[in-house]
């Protein structure tokens, strides 16, 4: 899937794979590609800055975790991230019902065409 289909659905994305709990932030991208059953493949490079600007935005928090001698960032969400992950899931369905309507202009039942 091209880059530039992910560009303004970052933020939603992580959020959503953030949503069952806190993950690290390799966790987040493996977590993104396995629900896109691999076509979503997020590089480290986007995801750690989004992670970091949601974090100071306040819809995420983090909290340092051992993982035996490594320590890793463990991501999760805020109030204000869940009710941001709802702003985007409705905007995400208002979103391609107009590009459906377009790109799939079948009339529906009971609507005239």
């Amino acid at each position: 899937m091209k880059a530039d289909a992910v560009r303004g659905h970052l933020d939603g994305l992580l959020l959503a794979a953030l949503e069952p709990g806190p993950l690290h932030g390799y966790a987040v991208i493996t977590a993104v590609q396995r629900r896109s059953a691999g076509a979503l493949e997020l590089r480290t490079g986007t995801v750690y800055p989004a992670l970091n600007r949601l974090e100071r935005t306040g819809l995420l928090r983090s909290r340092w975790e051992s993982a035996g001698e490594r320590r890793r960032r463990c991501y999760e969400l805020t109030d204000a991230g869940r009710r941001a992950l709802a702003d985007e899931r409705t905007a995400w369905q208002a979103f391609t019902a107009a590009i459906g309507s377009v790109l799939d202009p079948a009339p529906r039942p009971g609507h005239a065409g």
